[in-house]
Parts: structure tokens; sequence; C-alpha cells
């Protein structure tokens, strides 16, 4: 399955809106931007859409303000606690900027992941 690609224009709003803080680490995920705190990924660009992580209530809320849905990477297959804002080019900055550092928030008080051990490349020898 080819993901869709996010734009320059797109990566470089994200790059502008994620700010550093404590714990937060930007890298890709299938070759689009995304950011993670304390090894939980928060948001992420997937295409021409910016995924946040959220409470229930404010996977609720987010839709009031944003154009939103929940985001299921594929078909059939929603990943739980996150919503796609579509078209984040036309939103809000400062809106945006509110809702990814909610999104920051609730997956700073998520239990910290701990890195998966890499396969040793002698394993298979």
């Amino acid at each position: 399955m080819k993901l869709p690609k996010s734009s320059s224009a797109l990566a470089e709003l994200f790059a502008d809106l994620v700010q550093d803080a404590p714990g937060v680490v930007r890298k890709p995920m299938f070759g689009m931007p995304t950011a993670f705190v304390n090894g939980n990924m928060f948001t992420g660009l997937f295409g021409e859409g910016l995924t946040l992580r959220l409470s229930p209530g404010d996977r609720v809320a987010v839709a009031a303000e944003l154009p939103s849905e929940p985001f299921a990477p594929m078909p059939g297959r929603p990943m739980k606690e996150y919503v796609l804002v579509r078209d984040p080019l036309r939103a809000d900055r400062v809106v945006l900027e509110a809702w990814i550092g909610r999104s920051l928030e609730f997956a700073s008080a998520l239990p910290a992941k701990q890195p998966k051990p890499r396969k040793s490349k002698a394993a298979g020898a």
C-alpha cells in the first residue's frame, strides 16, 4: 500500500507548530514528520492531514473547531485515540497550535514506552 506524502508547505507548518519540550522527539514515520513524547506518538502528518492523539472528550471537542475525523491510515483500521485534521494549511494557526499542545499534554500523561531492542544483524548468520 502506498502512503500519501505531505507537501513541503505542510511539513514546514508542522515544523513551526511542534514546539520543543522536554521529552519531545521529532522523527519521520513512513517518510512523514511525526512527534513523540516519552516514546508515545502525539502528532504527525499523514498526506495533507495532521494527526492528533487526544482524550475521548477532546476528540469530540476538536470537531467543533477543526474539520476532523477518526484517523484510519487503512480503510476499516482506525487508530484508537487519534483524529485526522483535514486541510490544516487552511486552519487557524493559533487553533492548530493549541490542539497540538493538548495532544502533547495527553500523550505526556501516558506511561513512557521503552524502545524496542534492535535485532542483531549477526543473529541470522
